[in-house]
């Protein structure tokens, strides 16, 4: 993943990015009530953690590359869900910005001061993510630990930047917190050609000039907290406007962002410089390619070999963020982030006469598409696209597990840029469908008489699936992948539970569990025992009956489940009843059942499918889809009932 100056995740006021500027306690701009708790207005307490009281945010945009942020808010916290406005965290780093003005002030409910905190008081560190090993960012933190609600926070802050690519957004209201003012304003030097675009409100600001520079403010007031929605992401719901500037200018290189094209030029030009290797090299890649057919046969050689002889690691450097290491750096090094691995991948794909485009895009799963209409910088990642003739493909270059020609949840459904030979094209990353997400099992189960069992689980994974089984589990202990698949998959608690991860081969990993159980019956009467007739479910959720459903509900990805189950009833016992087959419907998805007893082999069968074919389902169909995950718990737990014979 790569990291920007101005959109890295580290140039956040925590939610409160977008509010204002001033220098001391109970400044004479506010009014003094504001800082009373007991003058807060009752309608804006429901539903809300926290009440911004005053938020005034100036944004100076004097040139390409060249603002000045000052910001000013006071923010009433009611209870501990609101303790995020409790701290001020500001980015910067040596080359591109700087902190000025940087204060958090803490009040009681009385409005009386309690503590004032300033730079000086400041934590600063690395802006590590987790996945850089060096950058160049730092992160400087202030933070107040709240004793009793509700309380005030004042928080003011002033940031010098020296060059940008776009202009941030403003986060109008954040969810389950109210507004009772708060003012935007952009100061801007027409030639940068300033843009805003709505998202999730009709705001429009008043206009005005000063005979230098054009005054954008933007005013709300009196907005009452919105209650968040399950499953759905913040960028969808979210009232924000986002801003750009059509020039900007990063690490002193001036470029064009009025549209795609513009801007995809400036990234080809960035980086004409590190996508070639040595003759030398491209001539042995050449020869280790020279038995292979086709163009697909090598680019399927080729990611295999960068999978198996490159590493990923983040180095984020002056315009690092941006600009990959060389292709011949990552030859000799054999690692590099998404940037490097990709521009190499680019690289390797050029030595032997395959055309292919380095593309960047928002990452992340359900994250918000690039804007078709609004030209800016959100990417945070890069994959590479090869247009083959008949058959476009993408590869996830920072994997050393994705298969070939496959992306997944974290890029699909996505716009991505592609920076083509003639600058910056738009277009759409793949959508997977239930073909390439399956989990599929096969369960063979002995009873006994007692009441135990013995189990073994076979399971058949792609798509995200396969990436749990091959990344996710593997990377905890053996205790934590009981834990979790216990409780993901609703096993019944095993007395002995082995997990043996088997073959990963054409994007389909297989996983092993044997299973003991001392009790596997759930009731036991008489000469009856009763059991669920599987050892864990295909589908656990369900959702809450609502009177009207307000937003679009997001899973991960479509999905195709099956589970066949063969339970070996015990000598002597036969069964009394086995569940009923059904056949649920909903408008995007299907669960099917069937029970077949062969009495010959005193086995019972089930079958059992479960898909969903669409990944975002319309608000308006949620209640039809919560009725038909109930009904799914319902019939998932009718028993097998089995009876001593006599």
């Amino acid at each position: 993943m790569f990291i920007k100056q101005v959109k890295t995740a580290c140039l956040w006021l925590v939610v409160l990015t977008a509010n204002t500027f001033v220098l001391n306690a109970q400044d004479k701009s506010i009014p003094k009530e504001l800082y009373l708790a007991a003058t807060l207005p009752d309608s804006l307490k429901q539903d809300a953690n926290a009440v911004i009281r005053y938020a005034n945010t100036e944004v100076i945009v004097s040139a390409p590359g060249r603002l000045v942020k000052k910001h000013h808010s006071l923010v009433t916290i009611l209870n501990e869900k609101g303790d995020k406005y409790a701290q001020l965290v500001q980015s910067y780093d040596k080359h591109f910005s700087s902190i000025g003005t940087m204060q958090l002030l803490a009040y009681g409910a009385d409005g009386k001061l309690i503590k004032k905190y300033t730079k000086s008081d400041a934590y600063d560190q690395s802006a590590a993510d987790g996945i850089s090993i060096i950058t160049d960012y730092r992160i400087a933190s202030l933070q107040h630990r709240i004793a009793s609600y509700p309380s005030t926070i004042e928080l003011i802050y002033e940031t010098t930047m020296n060059s940008y690519l776009d202009l941030f957004e403003w986060n109008v209201q954040p969810l389950e917190t109210a507004v009772q003012q708060a003012t935007y304003k952009f100061v801007i030097n027409p030639q940068v050609g300033f843009r805003y675009k709505n998202k999730n409100t009709r705001l429009q600001p008043q206009k005005q000039s000063d005979g230098k520079n054009d005054i954008y403010t933007w005013q709300v007031s009196n907005l009452k907290a919105q209650t968040p929605e399950e499953d759905v992401p913040g960028w969808a719901v979210t009232p924000r406007i986002a801003f750009a500037a059509n020039k900007f200018e990063y690490s002193g290189l001036p470029g064009d962002i009025s549209n795609w094209q513009n801007y995809g030029q400036w990234q080809l030009a960035l980086n004409t410089d590190v996508c070639s290797l040595s003759p030398q090299r491209e001539q042995e890649i050449r020869q280790m390619t020279s038995g292979l057919k086709t163009d697909q046969e090598k680019a399927r050689f080729l990611y295999n070999y960068v999978q198996q002889n490159m590493r990923y690691v983040s180095i984020q450097l002056g315009i690092g963020g941006l600009k990959p290491f060389a292709a011949g750096f990552v030859d000799q090094k054999k690692y590099g982030d998404c940037k490097a691995l990709t521009n190499y991948m680019y690289a390797l794909l050029k030595a032997v006469g395959i055309r292919s485009h380095y593309a960047m895009v928002n990452a992340g799963t359900n994250e918000e598409p690039a804007d078709l209409d609004f030209p800016a910088d959100p990417f945070n990642h890069v994959i590479l696209c090869i247009p083959f003739k008949n058959d476009t493909t993408w590869l996830e270059c920072t994997s050393s597990t994705q298969p070939y020609g496959k992306l997944g949840a974290f890029t699909e459904n996505r716009n991505a840029l592609l920076v083509t030979e003639q600058g910056g094209k738009l277009v759409n990353t793949p959508k997977s469908t239930t073909a390439d997400n399956q989990f599929n099992s096969l369960v063979q189960v002995k009873l006994d008489a007692d009441g135990g069992a013995i189990a073994s689980v076979k399971i058949k994974s792609s798509g995200e699936y396969r990436d749990l089984f091959v990344g996710g589990l593997p990377s905890i202990s053996q205790d934590k992948q009981k834990e979790y698949l216990i409780r993901s998959l609703n096993f019944k608690q095993p007395s002995v539970f082995e997990v043996k991860l088997g073959a990963d081969s054409a994007g389909i990993k297989e996983v092993n569990f044997d299973l003991e159980y001392d009790t596997f019956a759930e009731v036991s009467a008489g000469n009856k025992k009763f059991y669920r007739p599987r050892v864990f479910d295909l589908w656990q959720l369900t959702l809450p009956a609502l009177d009207k459903r307000r937003n679009d509900f997001y899973f991960d990805h479509p999905m195709q489940k099956s589970c066949t189950t063969v339970i070996n009833l015990p000598e002597g016992f036969e069964a009394e009843s086995v569940p009923e087959n059904v056949s649920l419907k909903f408008s995007y998805g299907t669960y099917e059942a069937s029970y077949a007893y062969d009495t010959a082999k005193n086995q019972v069968t089930s079958k059992v499918t479960f898909k969903l074919n669409k990944q975002v389902v319309p608000a308006g169909k949620y209640t039809e889809m919560q009725q038909y995950m109930d009904n799914i718990a319902r019939v998932q737990n009718k028993k097998l009932v089995i009876h001593r014979k006599a």
